[in-house]
């Protein structure tokens, strides 16, 4: 069978990315269709795969300033020679899931989630981008023009696999479809638990105003406790704006010094709605606990009282509140570690190509979507 593999772009590597690693680790021989590359920003891993890009990596600007390209990347993402292959496996939060495909090609969508900025955080999304009232009036029409790209698009999909119930339920509001849910991995060998943990408190990721950091920069800028930031993004200048001199930012780092900081840090704080949450479970993988926002893909990660806490609102004074009363000596690092293994790259690479098989085994027998 001839498998191709298609993702939105490869700007970054969060966790979206580790997903199309362990596809790649199931379909070593399937290129990669993408957007763009941006070698510097990316997993370097990527360098040594197959990667077919877009029309819009000759674009001057496309791969560092590609917001300003939106409208171009339904077009983009259509242009993509598919006709080769039996099954594509889309890895979407955007546009992958957007691709034309022959009939008798099987489409199946891993979804991230329905487009944030399209569905879910419009508002916050148009806000973050802190532009002028005209820029703004003209963006609206835009956003309209993709919502509608977007709805018609998941309609040439054959079979959605959702990364947690969170999105599960998305794609049933905002497609009208179906899913089945598989959590996305971590790759529990990359990460160990530490002698005895430090005496700091760890958060991090893409900064991005959606995450809430700034909820908890304030809390330990007020509390004068420890606090280390890991991650770069457009929020990063304004929490070192508001934090204290015990918020200590390390920007981007290497795999390693990420898991170093996990085994080393009392706890893990996971303040935001995530779709899913791939750094809590890393937190956990190294035998720590987390303090988590109790919504979204939390809920279905993080156990009270065994693995971590739950916030009951976003607000810095709770926050404080709940880390002050908090003892990490009442969680057993080897039962969290334990709980942490049900999401390990093995399992989740079985579970996908079951999943498959299961599904495409369906949608020859009914010859429609699923």
């Amino acid at each position: 069978m001839r498998v191709a593999l298609v993702h939105d772009y490869l700007s970054q590597d969060g966790g979206a990315e580790r997903v199309l690693q362990a596809f790649h680790a199931a379909w070593p021989e399937a290129p990669l269709y993408t957007l763009f590359h941006d070698r510097e920003r990316a997993n370097p891993a990527f360098r040594s795969w197959d990667v077919r890009t877009s029309f819009l990596q000759r674009f001057p600007g496309a791969v560092r300033y590609y917001r300003w390209f939106l409208p171009l990347m339904p077009t983009a993402t259509e242009s993509y020679d598919l006709a080769p292959y039996d099954f594509v496996l889309s890895s979407s939060s955007a546009f992958a899931k957007g691709v034309l495909t022959r009939p008798e090609t099987f489409h199946i969508s891993y979804c991230h989630t329905p487009t944030r900025y399209l569905w879910t955080d419009t508002h916050a999304y148009v806000e973050d981008l802190q532009l002028s009232g005209p820029v703004k009036a003209l963006l609206a029409p835009v956003l309209s023009k993709l919502r509608l790209w977007d709805r018609l698009s998941a309609d040439r999909v054959d079979a959605f696999i959702a990364n947690s119930e969170t999105v599960r339920k998305r794609i049933r509001k905002y497609y009208g479809r179906e899913s089945v849910v598989i959590h996305p991995p971590v790759s529990m060998k990359d990460f160990s638990i530490a002698p005895r943990h430090e005496n700091f408190f760890l958060v991090g990721g893409r900064l991005v105003s959606y995450k809430r950091f700034d909820v908890v920069v304030q809390a330990f800028t007020k509390l004068g406790m420890p606090l280390v930031v890991f991650g770069v993004g457009p929020e990063e200048a304004r929490l070192r704006r508001m934090a204290g001199k015990t918020v200590r930012f390390v920007g981007r780092v290497s795999d390693e010094e990420r898991a170093d900081l996990y085994r080393k840090c009392a706890a893990f704080l996971h303040p935001h709605v995530e779709d899913f949450g791939i750094t809590a479970i890393e937190a956990m993988a190294s035998g720590r606990p987390v303090i988590a926002y109790g919504s979204g893909g939390a809920l279905e990660t993080v156990v009270p009282g065994e693995t971590g806490v739950f916030l009951e609102n976003q607000q810095w004074e709770h926050l404080a509140h709940t880390v002050l009363r908090f003892d990490p000596s009442r969680f057993s690092p080897e039962r969290i570690r334990s709980h942490a293994m049900r999401f390990d790259a093995p399992i989740f690479q079985d579970k996908i190509r079951r999943t498959v098989s299961d599904l495409l085994g369906r949608w020859k027998e009914s010859g429609r979507k699923i």
